[in-house]
C-alpha cells in the first residue's frame, strides 16, 4: 500500500471505512491525477468503485485559497440544482493525512484536454460542445445564491476592484522577477473598470477542461475545480472561458493549451454571442473582462512558477509555466484594447 505524494493511504483507508461504512469493498489505491495546478486531485479506487479526493498543495498556501470546507460546501449546495457537479461524500480535517481534504463521487465522462480528443469533433459537434459549455455557465449565473444557501459566499459589491487587488497581492507574494508589462496591465485594468457590474455565483476558472463531457451527447455532465468560486460579476467567468477556448483553438501562440488550429471549433466570439442570446446580458464591456482573464492567469502562473522554483509542486510540466507569463501579459493588453474576441 504505497503512499501517493501528499496522501497517507493506510490512514485514509481507515478513515473511509469508519466514516463511510460499505463504501470500500477491497483495498484502497490512490493515484495522483495529472492536471489541476493548484489543489491536488487524486483518483481513489478499491478495484470496483472510483472516487476523487481533493487536498491543498504541499506548500505556499496564500490567503483563503485551497479551502476544502468551502469547496465541499459549494458542491453540497449545487448538487441538487441543474448545475451538474459531483456529489460530495465526506469532508475531513488535517488529522487524517496531514492536510484537510474531501472525497466526492467520480463523474463519468471525458475531460477533453488533448488535441486528438478534440480533433474527433466535426463542426456540428464542436458547436454543440461550445453551446453546451455556455448553457451550463448560464445556468450557474441564473441561480439565486440565497435560494441555494450560498448567499454569504462572497460580497458582490466591489468585486472587480477586490479581484484586481487580490491578484496584485498574490503576484507580489510570489514575485521572483520584474514583470513591468504585467504591472502596467494591472494599471490599465484599474483605470477602466466597467461601470455596470452584475452579480451571481462565479466559478472562477470556467473552461472546457474543468468539465466532464459525455462524448456521445456532447453535454457537460459535471463541472470541476470550484476552489476559486465566490459571489461576484458573472462576466469574469465568460472572459475566462473565452481566454481558454481561443487558446485551445491555437489562436494564442505559445499560450495555447493545445498545439495546432482546431478549425472545426467556433471562436470565442461564438461563446459571447451564445451567452448573450441565453441571458440577454449587456456584453459591451467584454474586452475588459477578457483582459482581466489574462491578467489573473498570468498572476496564477507566476505563483506556480514561484512554487516550482521553491520545490513546492508535485507533478510534471511546472517548469513550462514560467515562460507563459509574458505571452499571457501581451494577450491581456491586446484583449483590453479590443484586439481579441469579445
Amino acid at each position: 500500500m504505497a503512499d501517493a505524494p501528499g496522501v497517507d493511504v493506510e490512514a485514509l483507508e481507515a478513515f473511509l471505512r469508519a466514516e463511510l461504512p460499505g463504501l470500500l469493498t477491497g483495498p484502497l489505491s490512490v493515484e495522483l491525477l495529472t492536471g489541476g495546478r493548484s489543489n491536488l486531485t487524486y483518483l481513489l479506487s478499491d478495484g470496483t468503485g472510483r472516487w476523487v479526493l481533493r487536498r491543498p498543495p504541499l506548500g505556499h498556501v496564500l490567503e483563503t485559497a485551497h479551502d476544502m470546507g468551502r469547496e465541499h460546501r459549494l458542491l453540497s449546495a449545487l448538487h441538487p440544482t441543474n448545475v451538474p457537479v459531483p456529489r460530495p461524500l465526506v469532508l475531513a480535517g488535517r488529522d487524517v493525512i496531514g492536510a484537510p481534504f474531501y472525497v466526492m463521487e467520480f463523474a463519468d465522462g471525458a475531460v477533453l484536454s488533448t488535441r486528438d480528443q478534440l480533433a474527433a469533433f466535426d463542426a456540428s459537434g464542436a458547436t454543440a460542445l461550445a453551446d453546451g459549455l455556455i448553457d451550463v455557465l448560464a445556468r450557474l449565473h441564473r441561480l439565486d445564491p440565497d435560494a441555494v444557501g450560498l448567499g454569504d459566499l462572497g460580497r458582490p459589491a466591489g468585486y472587480l476592484e477586490r479581484q484586481l487587488r487580490r491578484w496584485a497581492r498574490q503576484l507580489d507574494a510570489s514575485r521572483s522577477r520584474d514583470l513591468p508589462e504585467l504591472d502596467r496591465l494591472h494599471e490599465r485594468l484599474s483605470a477602466r473598470l466597467p461601470e455596470r457590474q452584475g452579480s451571481g455565483i462565479v466559478h472562477g476558472d470556467y473552461r472546457l477542461d474543468n468539465a466532464i463531457v459525455d462524448p456521445r451527447t456532447r453535454t457537460v455532465t459535471a463541472v470541476l475545480d470550484w476552489e476559486m468560486a465566490t459571489l461576484g460579476d458573472p462576466l469574469t467567468d465568460l472572459g475566462s472561458a473565452i481566454m481558454w477556448w481561443d487558446g485551445m483553438r491555437g489562436l494564442n501562440g505559445p499560450v495555447a493549451a493545445l498545439p495546432g488550429d482546431l478549425a472545426a471549433f467556433p471562436d470565442g466570439g461564438h461563446l459571447v454571442a451564445e451567452y448573450g442570446r441565453i441571458t440577454g446580458t449587456d456584453l459591451s464591456e467584454m474586452p475588459w473582462y477578457c483582459g482581466f482573464a489574462y491578467y489573473k492567469m498570468a498572476a496564477i502562473f507566476e505563483g506556480i512558477h514561484y512554487r516550482s522554483l521553491q520545490g513546492m509542486t508535485v507533478g510534471e510540466g511546472f517548469d513550462r509555466i514560467g515562460p507563459l507569463v509574458l505571452p499571457l501579459t501581451e494577450r491581456g493588453h491586446a484583449a483590453l484594447s479590443g484586439g481579441l474576441h469579445g
